[in-house]
């Protein structure tokens, strides 16, 4: 019994002892694992740290490009766009078969510039905005419209035809006047010009003969170029919507000069304004302000 019993202590003295030693491994393989595991977690945590720097850096870098590309576009704006007497503008005979829409909006600025520099912005449009001196209060609209990459052009201070086409001195004050605001928002007189009524205008005729022949001629003379359109949106004429929509709209010209206003009256331009821009997209057009080497689309002059 004796025997037995001291059998029995010795195997359960074995077994505890196994027991004991594999708990001991048991917590040393544990140690190991959790070290590695907290290894593997550090080195994980770490390289995240890395990726997120690179990534900050990489992004400063692009933000900085970015930015450096912004500033060339403006001051290649700014000295290119500008009036430079003897640096000719425009071209009646474009030799490329490139697609491109200049939207215009005359008559500027007024409430409904804002609406159109949103529509614009939505489909990645640029345009061209012919400014008047009304609306002293919306004038910022030029200025958040040239920051957008669209161009200004000049149309007129006063729009008053009997004034400004009283004689050539008086039509170059007065867009001498339109051209001082403009250089108030954007910082420059730029060389694009419109004339009220266009260059074929016969209004003109009622208060100075042969004005217009003179201006084309002297207008090109002191830096600036002339624009007038191919195709009409017809919204001056007081057509609504889906009047603007089908004038506004061809597939019988590669460079489109379309003429439309910006002033307060013409909402039925900015509603038509979505469906012109989907309706030359979809054809392959691309919707560019004027530079220095867009279509004139000069018209005859008959005064």
């Amino acid at each position: 019994m004796s025997n037995g019993r001291r059998l029995s202590r010795r195997q359960s003295y074995v077994i505890n002892k196994y027991i004991l030693c594999a708990l001991v491994l048991f917590a040393i393989c544990g140690t190991i694992f959790c070290m590695i595991v907290n290894a593997r977690e550090n080195s994980l945590e770490k390289k995240m740290v890395l990726l997120e720097q690179d990534l900050s850096a990489a992004t400063q870098a692009t933000d900085s490009a970015v930015a450096k590309t912004a500033e060339e576009i403006k001051v290649y704006r700014d000295k290119n766009f500008a009036v430079q007497p003897g640096v000719p503008a425009g071209t009646d005979e474009p030799t490329d078969d490139e697609k491109v829409v200049y939207l215009t909006f005359d008559d500027g600025p007024s409430e409904n510039t804002k609406r159109i520099i949103d529509i614009l912005a939505e489909y990645d449009a640029k345009a061209t905005f012919f400014i008047t001196g009304s609306n002293e209060e919306c004038r910022p609209y030029i200025k958040e419209a040239y920051e957008a990459g669209h161009t200004i052009g000049l149309h007129t201070y006063t729009h008053d035809y009997a004034g400004v086409y009283a004689s050539e001195e008086a039509y170059f004050d007065d867009l001498e006047k339109v051209g001082e605001v403009a250089k108030e928002q954007i910082g420059y007189v730029p060389c694009f010009i419109r004339f009220p009524g266009g260059s074929s205008n016969m209004i003109s005729a009622e208060y100075s003969s042969g004005l217009m022949t003179r201006l084309v001629e002297a207008v090109q003379e002191k830096g600036y170029q002339y624009y007038d359109w191919n195709l009409d949106s017809g919204d001056a004429a007081g057509c609504g919507k889906e009047e603007i929509e089908q004038n506004s709209t061809t597939e019988e010209l590669n460079h489109v000069m379309l003429l439309c206003h910006d002033t307060q009256a013409k909402d039925a331009t900015v509603e038509a304004l979505p469906y012109i821009l989907k309706y030359y997209t979809e054809r392959g057009y691309k919707f560019e302000g004027i530079d220095r080497s867009s279509i004139t689309a000069h018209h005859g002059v008959q005064n």
